[in-house]
């Protein structure tokens, strides 16, 4: 019976990851398969010291059960070199390890740091908002709400901000994850090896809508690229100063969107505004939280 249960659990797990396409063991880009092989380093690392320790507990358990007529009690043992010696010197080393390999990738994998290649980058800016993600092509002269399209093997120059509250932009499968936040820029280097449509996601909790806050990102060849291109052109619409605040000011989720023109430094404008915003929502809250007593709940003391 317990036998059949095991193989039955064996079956299930392998079907489930079976369908497994994406994630961060799913790579299709260099960052994410250079992430993939620093997060495994890591964790066979660790598995060195946590493998031998549960067989060795489960080796004590064994050893001193009470039919075991050899296992010596020995109530006024209480030291031992050679097991001091391994508790202590045996996870120095791996920590200096994991500490070698961290710093070595956290420099290898600087987000601010260009990929290396014979191709023009196309550069990225990205706004987060309530609840959805606008991606503005400033070399294009085009934008679009919840849909982020990329040539395969092109080098990708994010720069990215928030309309409102703090938020992460994350593409498990391409690698990296940075945050947006209101009034400031970040940047992130990105690149996609194989074409297909993958999902992107928001890893920052921001408010009701958040579970509703993806978009896929269609990795085509530069024709497919090229023909996505054009066929925001053809569809009208612009982005302007008014639009954008359109966009902002509609705290809820929303479909894809396309934009055949944007004006230009609308990033700029949207980094400005955010921090407006920011002051206003400030001082709202501030007037809000007060009591009738004048104090901020939860600054009594």
């Amino acid at each position: 019976m317990r036998l059949r249960l095991l193989k039955t659990s064996i079956v299930i797990l392998g079907a489930g990851l079976s369908g497994c396409t994406e994630g961060v063991l799913v790579t299709h880009g260099p960052i994410g398969a250079s992430e993939k092989v620093l997060l495994l380093e890591a964790l066979i690392t660790m598995l060195v010291v946590v493998v031998p320790v549960i067989l060795l507990a489960l080796a004590y358990f064994w050893w001193f059960r009470s039919t075991n007529k050899r296992a010596v009690y020995r109530p006024d043992w209480e030291y031992s070199g050679r097991i001091e010696f391994s508790i202590w010197m045996v996870p120095l080393l791996i920590v200096l390890f994991l500490s070698a390999i961290a710093w070595t990738g956290a420099h290898d994998l600087d987000p601010y740091q260009p990929i290396e290649s014979k191709q023009k980058p196309l550069n990225i800016q990205v706004v987060s908002m309530d609840w959805k993600w606008l991606f503005i092509y400033p070399d294009l002269g085009i934008a679009s709400v919840n849909e982020l399209a990329v040539p395969v093997g092109v080098p990708l120059n994010f720069k990215l901000t928030s309309a409102t509250v703090m938020n992460s932009f994350f593409i498990p499968s391409v690698g990296g994850q940075i945050y947006t936040m209101a009034g400031m820029q970040t940047s992130l280097a990105l690149q996609v090896a194989d074409a297909g449509t993958y999902e992107g996601l928001s890893a920052q909790f921001s408010g009701d809508g958040f579970s509703d806050m993806h978009f896929p990102v269609l990795a085509t060849d530069q024709a497919g690229f090229e023909a996505w291109v054009a066929k925001v052109k053809g569809g009208g619409g612009s982005l302007d100063e008014s639009g954008y605040t359109r966009l902002a000011n509609a705290h809820m989720t929303s479909g894809i969107e396309h934009f055949a023109s944007v004006d230009n430094d609308i990033f700029g404008y949207a980094t400005r505004q955010s921090v407006a915003s920011a002051a206003v929502n400030l001082e709202y809250r501030s007037k809000t939280a007060m009591t009738k007593d004048g104090i901020i709940p939860g600054m009594e003391h």
